[in-house]
């Protein structure tokens, strides 16, 4: 089979984004990579590819898909590997439908009241919002998601030996979720990483070991994401 001339159009600071790139790493699969200035109002000819102006948008043998969720299952699919199992087989749909239920949770519950949190306009706030961050991991219980009784003995999503599909769509928000925290950022409590060693041990665990993945940090570059972010939270608190 020949290799699929692949481009994508992107953004390195969108977390959105991020997520074609690890299944792009993962798979080990080539690609052209057009950069989108997302401070910019969007080029005639991006609006042409893609009238909505996000990223990302993916060029797959001149075929043209957008969003990041729908760009990163196509990679899965059309790459058969350790992301995720084929869907023609009952296991293996079971199987992708934990992996959905578990990144809509994520989504939905998690990461919607971390961009709550960053956008807090006081310490008061932002440690509020630490607090419920926490509290929403435990009370959907984000750890039994990713290990029920049954799993493999892998770092990763059911016990994996290798990242799956789960976290090539989180692992963006999660590199986000573990650095802003720090001083130099204050977009999150700074006793985040202590609440979630002690009450989300295993969420925690998961987290860090997939931020440590090449696939997931190999755009990732923490200084800059953290400092536009914290000053973008700013010039939105003046209006």
């Amino acid at each position: 089979m020949a290799a699929p001339k692949i481009i994508l159009y992107t953004n390195h600071r969108c977390p959105w984004a991020h997520r074609a790139h690890i299944a792009l790493k993962e798979l080990g699969l080539d690609y052209e990579e057009v950069i989108i200035d997302l401070n910019k109002p969007r080029e005639p000819w991006y609006l042409e590819i893609n009238p909505r102006g996000l990223v990302p948008t993916i060029s797959y043998n001149g075929t043209i898909i957008p969003e990041s969720a729908i760009v990163t299952q196509l990679l899965a699919d059309a790459h058969p590997s350790h992301l995720a199992p084929p869907s023609n087989t009952p296991e293996g749909a079971i199987k992708r439908a934990h992996i959905s239920f578990f990144v809509d949770t994520f989504v939905g519950k998690i990461w919607s009241q971390t961009f709550a949190t960053i956008r807090a306009t006081s310490d008061e706030d932002r440690n509020t919002g630490t607090e419920a961050l926490v509290a929403a991991i435990e009370k959907n219980d984000l750890g039994g998601l990713l290990y029920p009784p049954g799993s493999g003995s892998g770092p990763f999503f059911h016990g994996s030996d290798h990242i799956t599909l789960a976290e090539a769509l989180t692992g963006s928000f999660l590199l986000r979720l573990l650095s802003f925290h720090k001083s130099q950022y204050g977009l999150l409590g700074a006793e985040l990483p202590t609440l979630l060693e002690k009450r989300a041990p295993k969420f925690y665990s998961w987290a860090q070991a997939v931020v440590a993945q090449e696939s997931v940090n190999y755009i990732w570059d923490e200084e800059e994401v953290g400092k536009a972010t914290a000053a973008k939270v700013k010039s939105l608190a003046k209006v």
